[in-house]
């Protein structure tokens, strides 16, 4: 695409956002002092929106007494993917906002309906949001990993989203179930789209109760006792998920090579132990908000300790909380008070202490390299997260050239004096 292209698909968005009087609210911002690999790729994008059902779920708020209704459960997905070449870039999103009433246009690079890139296959990523929101809240992360050579697949969970949420149990239950769904549907997806997608090489991205799905799905299973709560799923039906059953063995995948984590809910609520967290077997990386009083940081630690059967890594913004790297910046008609709520839609996106398109551009950032590593074997991206655990001891060394010298510690891909706040552990399988 050519700079003059690029100009007039901007100053197109900008027109059409004047006219309708609605407010731009772009999701595809880089800060100048964003890390390195938060920059977008160098493929166009192209964007789609597919309807698809789940056939014989369970109806979860169906439920009287002994009776369990099934119901073909329909999901809303939004794709993204790399575009046929000198696909204009630039294009809207119609969404709603937390208080599911008011719908807003938020702004990126997608173009909608974009013929799909030829001759290459390209490694999947499912991305989940938490309870309540919807498939636009992490679409920053949706187009910047679609510019890099990923399909990436973002989910509306039926119940769960700002216009329909409902009863927590039906989250519970179906969060890890609607991932897997998706993996099968985008692997069997016909057309110029599908033959884009390498659904063998996928990776799973959640925030909040995106995450716990994430983690149920990858291997850590449930205890007893999370499937006796009141306010949980009723009739015991969450057994399906318990750790070591049969049924939770069998939601397993292959296929899934890498899970994000993003402020993972579960481990605050007495959802894993020991055993559960020791079943999680797909290389994970964390991301959580140090004064995270939702899914609260220390039972994210938990998660981060306890996990011993796989490699993972553990992202740290200190002083951030549960709206820590997920969230997309809040749409400016979130700024003020709404019927219906009793806080500002905005303190559902934003945080007090870090700006999100900051956030949003380190968790671009560790993403690629992360998704790098473990769907595209690059082993050059495995060197960024090899880093020492506190940004703020690294020290910043460099030549008359600018070349870091054998004593330089300061992280890769960040410049001097922006990684400062910022915590990366690490923990090998078995440790």
């Amino acid at each position: 695409m050519t700079s003059s292209t690029a100009k007039t698909a901007a100053l197109g968005i900008a027109l059409t956002a004047a006219i309708s009087g609605a407010h731009a609210n772009p999701i595809d911002q880089i800060r100048p002092d964003a890390p390195a690999l938060a920059a977008f790729g160098d493929l166009p994008i192209g964007v789609q929106t597919l309807e698809v059902t789940i056939p014989g779920s369970i109806d979860v708020l169906g439920i009287e007494g002994n009776t369990v209704p099934t119901y073909d459960r329909p999901l809303t997905l939004e794709v993204w993917y790399p575009a046929a070449p000198d696909t204009p870039q630039g294009g809207t999103y119609r969404a709603m906002i937390r208080d599911g009433a008011t719908e807003v246009t938020l702004t990126g690079r997608a173009m909608r309906d974009a013929t799909p890139a030829t001759g290459a296959r390209y490694p999947l990523v499912i991305i989940s949001h938490g309870y309540p929101g919807n498939r636009y809240l992490m679409s920053h992360l949706g187009e910047n990993l679609a510019s890099k050579g990923y399909v990436t697949v973002s989910i509306d969970h039926t119940d769960s989203t700002y216009s329909d949420q409902a009863a927590f149990g039906s989250t519970l239950l179906n969060r890890p179930l609607d991932q897997a769904f998706v993996l099968d549907h985008m692997a069997s997806l016909d057309g110029p789209l599908g033959a884009l997608v390498d659904a063998d090489n996928t990776g799973v991205v959640g925030y909040s109760m995106g995450g716990y799905g994430a983690l149920v799905f990858g291997g850590a299973g449930v205890t007893q006792a999370s499937t006796e709560y009141s306010w949980g799923t009723p009739n015991g039906l969450l057994a399906q998920h318990m750790a070591m059953s049969d049924s939770h063995e069998a939601l397993m995948d292959p296929r899934v090579k890498a899970i994000i984590a993003i402020g993972p809910w579960g481990n605050n609520a007495g959802f894993w132990d020991t055993n559960g967290l020791a079943g999680l077997r797909v290389p994970t990386l964390l991301m959580a908000g140090g004064a995270d009083d939702v899914s609260v940081y220390d039972a994210i630690r938990g998660i981060f300790d306890g996990a011993v059967g796989t490699e993972r890594h553990l992202l740290t913004f200190d002083h951030a909380n549960h709206n820590a790297a997920a969230p997309m910046p809040a749409p400016a008609e979130s700024w003020t008070p709404v019927e219906g709520l009793d806080f500002v839609p905005f303190e559902h996106y934003a945080d007090a202490v870090w700006d999100s398109v900051r956030m949003n551009n380190i968790a671009q950032h560790f993403a690629t390299a992360f998704l790098g590593q473990h769907l595209k074997a690059d082993g050059d991206a495995a060197t960024y997260l090899d880093l020492i655990p506190n940004a703020g001891d690294g020290l910043v060394d460099l030549d008359d050239n600018g070349t870091p010298t054998e004593d330089h510690t300061y992280w890769r891909g960040f410049a001097p004096r922006t990684a400062k706040g910022l915590r990366f552990e690490s923990k090998a399988r078995n440790e």
